[in-house]
C-alpha cells in the first residue's frame, strides 16, 4: 500500500485541483530527513509540499492510472534507467531551467530538460587493504583479468546499478568488448551474485573475495553508522574510485522531473531549483550520503574523507539507453 507523508498544517487527500500555494511530489526516495527539505522550502517560498512516498515501480504505475487528471507535479527517482522509463511511458515533460543548465553538469541532466539530477552516486570498488592491489582494480575493465580469478564479489547483472555500469563500457567499448569483460567478471566471480550491495561488501569483510563492485554511498553509511559492528566490517576496507587514468568513474544520480500534466507547473520548476540550492543540497545528500550534484556544495564529511574522484562524463541518459543491451549480454555470460 502506498504511504502517504503530508507536510504541511493539515493532513489532507492530494487535491485534484491546482492551488497555488502547494505543488505535489511523488518521491521513491524513503529518508525520514527529507522532511527538513520539504519544511526549508515552504519556509522559504510559502508553497506547501505534499509528498506520495512510494517504490518507484507503484509511483510509474499510479502516474499511469492517474492519466491526465494526476494531482502530481514532480517525480523525484534513483538511477537514470529509472527516469529513462519514466521519460519512454510519456510521464514528463521537457522544461528547460536556465539557471540549472547553469549549475548541474551536462552529464547529469536530461539534454532535453526532462529531468535533472539532484545527487550523484559512484559504482565505485571496495577493496580489503590487507589483500588486494590497487594497481590490480586500478579500472573497472582490470576486474576481469584473470589474476583476479575467484576475488571479485557483484550483485545480479540484472540490477538497475550493474546494468547502469555495464551501459557505460558498451559506450566506451562496444558490444563486443563489453560482452567479453562480463563474461572475464562471470569467471572471476568468488561466489554467485546474491544480496545487495552492502552484502558484497561484508563478504569482502569476510575474506569471500577481494574486491567489490558497490554504490558509494552503501560503504559510507557503513563508515558512518552509529553502530560499532557496521564501522568495524569497513574497518580494514577502502574505496577505490576506478578509471582515473583515463574517461573516470561511472556515476548514476538521484533525479528530480516534472510530470506531463503538473497542475502546479510553476511551484514544481521553483521546487527543483530549491533542490540545487546549497542549502537543500546538503539537506538531499546528507541524509543519503550521496555525492551533491550541485559542484560548488562540499559533500557530506564522509564521503569527502574519500577524496576527489574524476566522473565519467558520458550523459547517464546514454548509458541508461544501453541498459537493453547490457541486460542481453549479462544474460549470455550467465551473469544472473
Amino acid at each position: 500500500m502506498l504511504r502517504f507523508l503530508i507536510s504541511g498544517a493539515i493532513a489532507c487527500a492530494l487535491a485534484l485541483t491546482a492551488q497555488a500555494d502547494e505543488v505535489n511530489v511523488y518521491s521513491a526516495r524513503h529518508y525520514g530527513s527529507d522532511q527538513q527539505l520539504w519544511d526549508a522550502f515552504t519556509k522559504a517560498t510559502g508553497v506547501t509540499v505534499n509528498v506520495v512516498e512510494a517504490e518507484h515501480d507503484q509511483l510509474v504505475q499510479r502516474l499511469k492510472s492517474e492519466g491526465a487528471g494526476s494531482p502530481a507535479d514532480v517525480l523525484i527517482t534513483v538511477d537514470a534507467g529509472r527516469l529513462a522509463l519514466a521519460v519512454n511511458a510519456g510521464l514528463l515533460q521537457p522544461v528547460k531551467i536556465a539557471s540549472l543548465d547553469k549549475i548541474v553538469p551536462a552529464h547529469l541532466r536530461h539534454p532535453d530538460g526532462y529531468w535533472y539530477g539532484a545527487a550523484v552516486r559512484a559504482r565505485v570498488l571496495v577493496y580489503h587493504k590487507d589483500r588486494a592491489k590497487l594497481a590490480d582494480i586500478a579500472t573497472y575493465e582490470a576486474l576481469a583479468d584473470p589474476k583476479l580469478k575467484g576475488k571479485v564479489l557483484a550483485r545480479s547483472g540484472t540490477n538497475i546499478y550493474n546494468l547502469g555500469l555495464v551501459g557505460s563500457l558498451i559506450a566506451a567499448h562496444g558490444t563486443d568488448k563489453t560482452r567479453a569483460w562480463a563474461k572475464g567478471i562471470v569467471a572471476n566471480l568468488a561466489r554467485p551474485p546474491e544480496g545487495g550491495d552492502i552484502d558484497q561488501i561484508k563478504a569482502v569483510a569476510a575474506g569471500v573475495g577481494d574486491v567489490a563492485i558497490s554504490n558509494s554511498y552503501y560503504f559510507a553509511r557503513l563508515a558512518a553508522s552509529a553502530k560499532a559492528e557496521d564501522r568495524a566490517i569497513v574497518a580494514k576496507l577502502g574505496v577505490a574510485f576506478p578509471n582515473q587514468g583515463d574517461r573516470g568513474t561511472h556515476v548514476n544520480v538521484s533525479g528530480a522531473a516534472i510530470t506531463k500534466n503538473a497542475p502546479n507547473k510553476a511551484n514544481a520548476i521553483k521546487l527543483i531549483e530549491f533542490l540545487l540550492s546549497p542549502e537543500a543540497q546538503r539537506l538531499f545528500t546528507n541524509g543519503s550520503l550521496e555525492f551533491p550534484a550541485n559542484p560548488n556544495v562540499a559533500p557530506h564529511p564522509v564521503l569527502a574523507a574519500f577524496g576527489a574522484f574524476k566522473q565519467d562524463q558520458i550523459n547517464a541518459t546514454a548509458f541508461a539507453k544501453n541498459s537493453v543491451e547490457a541486460a542481453r549480454i549479462m544474460d549470455e555470460v550467465g551473469w544472473k
